[in-house]
């Protein structure tokens, strides 16, 4: 199952068109990066898409599950994460790619998409339900297959493994209090899942 269907709720109905939701996404993307957020309306979306108003209010309940469906869309291209090879390896990889990501206009979208979820609803749980949740159980289970392998300790919780990763990355980002690399994530993974 890839990281874009999953945690998507069944629709009834005709299908969507995969490349009008594509045009839709990378549309919603591209206003963000281009224009800045307020300027990624529904409307802006459907006329940068070429894909009717209706349609675009038909699929997605909300402009920020819109948003948040399009940042999905650009992580899963850009930061793909699967479950094969070795696990510190696969966690090293993403981690240092996440770093570095996020000094690029990924980072702004993404802090851009987290605060108007905050700012419209007053938390960041559609955020977490349509992106976060599928990057963590996706990676925790990375994490839970090394455990059982032996290559990464045991002692903690694979989620609370990802959480001390993924969430010190975030906050060196956002606080920008200590510089933020590749190579440090890469370290921070290894001390942190490396057995003693």
């Amino acid at each position: 199952m890839t990281e874009r269907s999953e945690g998507k709720p069944s629709r009834r109905g005709r299908p969507r068109s995969t490349a009008a939701e594509a045009a839709i996404l990378d549309a919603a993307y591209g206003l963000i990066v281009s224009k800045g957020l307020t300027a990624a309306t529904m409307d802006a979306i459907a006329r940068a898409s070429k894909v009717s108003k209706m349609t675009v209010y038909k699929w997605w309940p909300s402009r920020e599950a819109l948003l948040i469906d399009a940042f999905l869309r650009h992580a899963s291209l850009m930061l793909p994460l699967t479950e094969e090879g070795d696990p510190i390896s696969t966690l090293q990889r993403h981690a240092a790619a996440y770093a570095e990501a996020l000094k690029s206009e990924f980072g702004k979208v993404q802090l851009a998409v987290i605060s108007e979820c905050i700012a419209k609803t007053g938390s960041a749980q559609l955020f977490t339900e349509r992106y976060l949740d599928i990057r963590r159980r996706t990676a925790t289970a990375i994490i839970e297959r090394g455990q059982r392998e032996g290559s990464i300790m045991a002692g903690v919780a694979a989620g609370d493994l990802y959480d001390r990763i993924y969430g010190t990355l975030f906050y060196r980002f956002l606080f920008q209090f200590r510089p933020l690399s590749g190579d440090y994530a890469r370290k921070l993974v290894a001390s942190l899942l490396m057995p003693q």
